[in-house]
């Protein structure tokens, strides 16, 4: 939806877990040095500061990225997502937060290439100012779900596909899994990250077993919940990640990482988490 920023969210706990889950994808992928895409359908503006009036209205990088910063005792995932933030904070000082594409863009090596979609024309100016004219990448101003199909397979054969659009309409949820089943049918070994927020909606509560049935070759689900329920119904609770074709070794990761988060990031002791998986 064109009204969505994620200015006004960024660095949050849903940022946090997503960047992790993400971090460790691409550095599994990287392990092998046949080249491979990485592909972000609802792109952002790239990169925020944090001082800007958007990132400060609810400021919420205070509950997330902000709890995590002074840490020693971090687990290695979680010392290593916090490791590439810093690499945007010269002088030790939380500034800057990096969306998925900077962070993305960080650890492409030459071989591999990047093509990001954002269809807010704002978010997209300031996509393209910054990634626009950097070699091997490609920046549309157009709706990522329907970019899929024109970027997939890539000719490498190897790919990172990462999809969380706003979820504002109830809509999004079935376009995601259209979008996804025919990017599955199109490119059956690439590896899928679907971001989605934890919310009191049939239609997110739906959404993790609606991805299981898309996924026969494997998948892992990540929920961190880090907000007790509201009597009204509406808020944000927490958030998932739901990776179809798991690089090997990701779960396992995971496994001391999300039971930490739940106890650092959860208010009120309303900390929680899901891993579950599977392998044929």
């Amino acid at each position: 939806m064109l009204a969505y920023r994620h200015a006004f969210h960024v660095g949050n706990p849903a940022d946090v877990l997503k960047h992790i889950v993400l971090l460790g994808v691409l550095e599994r992928m990287a392990a092998k040095d046949k080249a491979y895409w990485y592909i972000d359908t609802h792109a952002g503006a790239g990169s925020y500061q944090l001082a800007d009036r958007m990132a400060q209205r609810l400021a919420e990088y205070q509950t997330g990225i902000g709890l995590l910063w002074g840490r020693k005792d971090m687990p290695p995932p979680v010392a290593a997502y916090v490791k590439h933030i810093r690499t945007f904070n010269a002088g030790g000082e939380l500034r800057t937060y990096p969306g998925s594409p900077a962070l993305a863009g960080s650890v492409l090596r030459p071989q591999d290439r990047m093509r990001l979609f954002e269809l807010h024309t704002t978010d997209f100016r300031l996509l393209d100012a910054t990634w626009g004219q950097q070699p091997h990448v490609e920046v549309r101003n157009s709706d990522g779900f329907a970019g899929l199909k024109a970027v997939l397979p890539p000719p490498t054969r190897r790919g990172v596909v990462l999809i969380d659009p706003s979820y504002e309409l109830d809509s999004d949820y079935g376009q995601l899994v259209a979008a996804l089943r025919d990017a599955i049918s199109r490119f059956a070994t690439g590896v899928y990250c679907v971001w989605y927020p934890q919310l009191q909606s049939l239609e997110s509560i739906r959404l993790p077993k609606r991805l299981k049935a898309l996924s026969p070759a494997g998948w892992m689900h990540a929920q961190l919940s880090t907000a007790a329920p509201r009597p009204d119904g509406f808020g944000l609770m927490g958030s998932g990640m739901f990776v179809i074709n798991p690089p090997f070794g990701l779960q396992e990761s995971l496994k001391a990482t999300l039971p930490w988060l739940a106890r650092t990031l959860g208010q009120d002791g309303a900390g929680q988490h899901v891993l579950e998986g599977h392998t044929p």
